[in-house]
Formats: C-alpha cells, structure tokens, sequence
C-alpha cells in the first residue's frame, strides 16, 4: 500500500471525525448516515464542505445525495481520483 492511501485514509477518518465530532474508533466502513446521532443531514453537509476542501474536489449533487456511509463515500471519491 503506498504512502499517498494510507494518507488519503487517514485524511477521510480526519474529515469524517471533525465534521461529526466523534472519536477515531466510531468510524468505519459500515457506519452510515443517520445511524449515529452525529451524523443528520446539517452534518451531512458540513461533511461534504470538508472533504470538497480537504481533497481539493466538487462533488455532483447526485453523489452528495448518494453518500450514504463511509464505504460508499470511498467509492465516491474514487471517482474524483482519490485513491484508497
């Protein structure tokens, strides 16, 4: 794995945690929007704002609306030529 993933994963947990205040260990993969209390549609967009900024990208509307966890986000952002 190079170093360029492994930081673009840590830039994704960074964004994700600051964006829905919570700790390193409630974020996965599997965690998806409205599952966690943090995570409702005013955080949504605070999210999607950072990880624009964070990986220097603008999302499609589509894309925002279909961003529905962290995997999903990943795959999303490949798109975008972010590598994971």
């Amino acid at each position: 794995m190079s170093n360029e993933i492994l930081n673009n994963d840590q830039r994704l947990m960074d964004v994700f945690c600051n964006a829905l205040s919570v700790s390193e260990t409630m974020i996965n993969d599997d965690l998806e929007y409205n599952s966690i209390q943090q995570w409702d549609s005013t955080a949504h967009m605070a999210l999607v704002a950072q990880l624009e900024a964070e990986f220097d990208i603008m999302m499609d509307i589509d894309d925002i609306i279909d961003m529905s966890s962290v995997g999903k986000c990943k795959e999303i952002l490949k798109k975008y030529n972010v590598e994971f």
